[in-house]
């Protein structure tokens, strides 16, 4: 019985982590990148998970098991060189297989080769500046601004599905094609982000 609710418990917990349309979770993802960083941390928390259960398992079993009420005495020891050697190849390997997917996923955000349209993006003081430089929109030129009413804003008003993603210029890009953007900034560093495409990239002056 307590087996068939653990299982139920775990079913449950993947359905809600692969649920994207709850308020605390990740965005739907909108490019490649996105689903690839997305699947990254599915891997990467389920691997953790494995690894806490495994370990944290093992330790209360130990402790449980070889409790001293039952009489077991500790045994004294100063270095075991089996041990000291698994306790260094195990992490190592657990090292590679999270760092190779990762790596992967970095060298594809950062592959700017070829691309169909390049934007220029710039951070203002409250707003954003944005430059078609090549492709399809060549030579448009406009800034965008939050507009997030003020009532959303100062708890006045219910906040709205899109609260503080709005904006009353939006950056146009087409569907399936490969947009590179270069940020920069005209006096602090800012922050641009674009949540449901996996991109968030200092904008340095």
């Amino acid at each position: 019985m307590r087996g068939s609710k653990l299982l139920a418990g775990l079913a449950g917990l993947a359905a809600a982590t692969s649920a994207y349309a709850i308020p605390w979770y990740f965005q739907t993802p909108g490019s490649q990148i996105a689903r690839d960083v997305d699947h990254l941390h599915q891997y990467v928390m389920w691997l953790i998970i494995v690894i806490f259960v495994a370990v944290f398992g093992f330790m209360f079993w130990a402790c449980y098991a070889h409790r001293k009420s039952k009489g077991h005495v500790a045994e004294q020891f100063h270095e075991n060189t089996t041990v000291e050697i698994l306790w260094t190849i195990i992490p190592a390997i657990i090292l590679v297989v999270i760092a190779w997917p990762v790596t992967r996923v970095v060298v594809a955000q950062k592959d700017t080769s070829s691309p169909d349209i390049t934007i220029k993006v710039t951070g203002y003081q409250w707003k954003w500046g944005y430059d078609y430089i090549k492709g399809e929109g060549e030579g448009i030129s406009f800034v965008s601004m939050l507009s997030t009413p003020r009532e959303q804003i100062e708890g006045k008003a219910p906040k709205g599905e899109h609260y503080l993603l709005e904006v009353d210029n939006e950056l146009v890009v087409p569907v399936g094609k490969k947009i590179r953007v270069i940020t920069t900034a005209a006096d602090v560093i800012h922050s641009w982000w674009v949540p449901v495409f996996g991109a968030k990239q200092d904008a340095i002056p």
